[in-house]
């Protein structure tokens, strides 16, 4: 079964706050999911399917109960910054298969002003007592150690990385509600402080509150609708891991999850007009860009170098929000923003001066965990309805 043309992303909503203390995680479910299906012109009654993480509560068992609804299908995949962009292709198969026609997808999270409960947090997994006593114990570190390869193999430099916090933050200017709306050089970024070596700084994503919602429709809620709906092309899911120390730092699991969603959207890397990329680091989107088939593996320095990424004329405008390096990284799962944005752009709704002109397929890719140890990558590819 594929879920090509099967569903669309009719609702999309972004919390418009980096810094939320006077709400609860539940508060912020409720506002963007509300906010979502406005946008969609729908409302809670017409809601049947409901998607999360499992960060909070029991997940969608506890949203029904706090939305008053009896959904026919829950879904509560915890795959950490991916876990929206694969909410998304399990909606649409939910939808092609019968189960639900109006799926409301959430997320909310705390990580900035919370210090107790409402903080996301993992159980411990059983690698952490082997890896955080050799001081792997932070997602920089992992991070880190994946950029020093890359570096060695392929003669990455920091100038290069530094090129993907500029664009993004080239962009971030243009959105009123972003964390850092102004730009930065590169200058800037190498002299920003070290973290964990090669990685400065300005390397890092930020950390906010907030959360986002979207709302997938059947084909045939879409055409009651009466409004522009972003089609369900392709989609594609992966695992990376350590296979037991057996493991290449410079790759992602972006080379499984990229080609699956290719193949069952009918589409190349030559049809994609713009990219939502994670970029919980400088190296996620490098690494990303050149598993994705954007450009060889080790040419992603120079691919990104001279304003490759961005918007909207550069070789892949990447992130026109500003991204999870200087706009939102909301409840440390930025794979949310990274649909939202990318319907945006479909739509022609972004800021002009960075709306990418004729753009009908767009891709966001999302990656979950940590580069250098494990993570889950998600593709999705969108098109505008006629695509």
């Amino acid at each position: 079964m594929t879920i090509r043309g099967a569903a669309f992303i009719a609702g999309i909503y972004e919390h418009p706050r980096r810094e939320i203390p006077d709400r609860t995680i539940w508060e912020i479910h409720t506002e963007v999911a509300l906010g979502a299906l406005a946008d969609a012109g729908l409302t809670m009654k017409d809601v049947d399917g409901i998607f999360c993480d499992g960060s909070a509560g029991f997940g969608p068992m506890s949203l029904a109960d706090h939305f008053g609804l009896r959904p026919k299908y829950v879904d509560s995949t915890e795959t950490g910054g991916s876990s929206y962009l694969a909410h998304v292709g399990h909606a649409a198969a939910a939808i092609a298969a019968g189960k639900c026609s109006v799926a409301l997808v959430t997320l909310a999270g705390k990580p900035r002003s919370s210090t107790g409960a409402e903080r996301v947090s993992f159980a411990a997994a059983p690698e952490s007592g082997f890896e955080s006593g050799w001081g792997i114990n932070g997602a920089a570190h992992s991070y880190a150690l994946a950029a020093q390869r890359h570096m060695y193999e392929f003669g990455t430099t920091s100038a290069q990385l530094a090129e993907i916090k500029v664009a993004a933050s080239i962009h971030a200017q243009h959105n009123p509600h972003a964390f850092l709306p102004y730009a930065v050089t590169i200058e800037d970024v190498l002299n920003s402080p070290m973290v964990a070596d090669p990685l400065h700084r300005l390397d890092c994503c930020v950390v906010t509150d907030g959360g986002g919602a979207l709302v997938i429709v059947s084909p045939e809620v879409a055409r009651t609708l009466g409004k522009t709906s972003a089609k369900i092309l392709g989609h594609g899911e992966a695992v990376k891991h350590t296979n037991n120390g057996h493991t290449d730092l410079t790759y992602t699991g972006a080379v499984w999850s990229g080609p699956a969603a290719f193949a069952e959207a009918g589409v190349t890397v030559k049809d994609i007009k713009y990219a939502s990329i994670y970029d919980s680091f400088t190296i996620t989107v490098l690494q990303t860009i050149e598993d994705l088939g954007f450009c060889e593996k080790g040419k992603g320095g120079a691919f990104v170098s001279d304003g490759g990424l961005v918007a909207p004329f550069g070789k892949l405008p990447f992130n026109t929000d500003g991204g999870g390096l200087c706009n939102n990284h909301p409840a440390n799962r930025g794979g949310m923003t990274k649909v939202i944005e990318a319907v945006r752009q479909l739509r022609g709704t972004t800021h002009p001066a960075v709306q990418v002109p004729n753009c009908n397929v767009v891709l966001a890719h999302g990656t979950g965990g940590s580069l250098g140890t494990r993570h889950v990558s998600a593709t999705l590819i969108l098109g505008q309805e006629d695509v």
